[in-house]
């Protein structure tokens, strides 16, 4: 089994795309992350949806899990206005990582170890520069179970 053979159609961003934007489609399509693309359309980076939820909730909230019981829900609410006018961009985390990227013919090993080592629920499948789709977690679980 290869990449190629669980690829699948994914959504992309840009560096620019509004994050509630980004934030949708997370939602909407039940996705663990985004792949996120320069403007020639090549992969970027991953947005894991937890790097959106870190723009949303405050820094002393996820410095001290506490502080986030003693808010109520009608205000946890307001955290996520707070990222109307913020884009991809600025919910990428400050150092980039290993982009992780794999060609059709990577085997299902390599995808795994790649996803390990970097930390992304997301594998971009590129071939001569060109975006062809993902392998996600859920896919290549699903066929390691099946084995």
């Amino acid at each position: 089994m290869r990449a190629r053979d669980l690829l699948e159609d994914f959504p992309t961003v840009g560096l620019d795309t509004p994050v509630l934007e980004a934030a949708g489609l997370l939602a909407e399509q039940n996705l663990p992350g985004l792949i996120v693309v320069d403007a020639d359309g090549a992969p970027y980076t991953i947005l894991p949806g937890t790097q959106v939820l870190r723009l949303a909730v405050p820094r002393y909230c996820q410095d001290d899990p506490a502080l986030a019981r003693v808010v109520d829900e009608a205000h946890a609410d307001r955290f996520m206005r707070v990222l109307d006018d913020r884009t991809v961009r600025e919910a990428l985390p400050r150092e980039r990582r290993e982009l992780p990227v794999a060609d059709p013919d990577a085997t299902v090993l390599e995808l795994a170890a790649l996803m390990a080592r970097t930390h992304s629920p997301v594998v971009a499948v590129v071939a001569e520069g060109r975006l062809l789709g993902a392998v996600t977690l859920q896919a290549l679980m699903d066929r390691l179970v099946s084995t």
